[in-house]
């Protein structure tokens, strides 16, 4: 494979005190965001969430094999088959999967196998992992490097990505999601990463109480 030309960075280095202001301003609004669980039925115009996922496509990934798709669904009867099948996924692991020590976990945030959200919510996004290419014409299949690691931090700009737009995301991993490759006709190449709801949020919103770890306990500095 020819190794790709090579052009000058774009890049305007910052002062100091413009990196401090930049920096406490993104992490201000990233204070700001929260995943929430009751959404408006509002629309949300296509092209907002085509921009966000074209940013959510300029991640770093492996070898730039770029090892992910998305799918937007804003069609109201997918949207439901999506959720019949979730709800039964889950209904079945909180019966007979789920340990203990998450269902105490997820006990304070009030979840259960009901997903309304899923219908109610003008988007869903499922984000799939590439594990291969393959050639139309021959058949070859062609592997991908670390897509899992890659598509969680495309999934990380896509979240931001939603946050800056102003609109609310959950994230939702029904354990398994296979019924997501059959439901939208997505190759077996393609792993189900998660399933990101995207909206507004319900009027009235509450979300639960809580406060995220302080700089000492999550970094270290060497």
């Amino acid at each position: 494979m020819d190794s790709p030309a090579l052009v000058p960075l774009s890049f305007e280095r910052k002062t100091e005190t413009e990196m401090r202001a930049a920096a406490e301003a993104n992490y201000a609004g990233m204070r700001s965001r929260r995943s929430v669980r009751d959404f408006a039925p509002d629309p949300v115009p296509q092209d907002i969430i085509a921009t966000c996922l074209q940013a959510a496509g300029t991640a770093p990934n492996g070898a730039n094999l770029q090892p992910w798709h998305f799918v937007a669904i804003g069609d109201a009867g997918v949207k439901q088959c999506i959720r019949e099948a979730a709800e039964a996924e889950e209904r079945e692991f909180y019966a007979h999967r789920a340990p203990n020590d998450w269902r105490k976990a997820l006990a304070p945030l009030g979840t259960n196998a009901e997903k309304p959200f899923l219908s109610v919510a003008p988007w869903l996004i499922a984000i799939f992992a590439v594990n291969a290419f393959v050639d139309p014409a021959t058949g070859e299949r062609r592997p991908t490097y670390y897509p899992k690691e890659s598509v969680g931090i495309a999934t990380g700009f896509l979240i931001s990505a939603l946050h800056a737009a102003g609109l609310a995301t959950l994230t939702h991993t029904p354990s398994p999601m296979n019924f997501l490759n059959e439901i939208l006709d997505r190759p077996t190449t393609e792993k189900p990463f998660l399933l990101l709801v995207a909206g507004y949020p319900a009027p009235g919103t509450h979300v639960p109480n809580i406060t995220k770890k302080p700089l000492e306990s999550i970094a270290s500095f060497v």
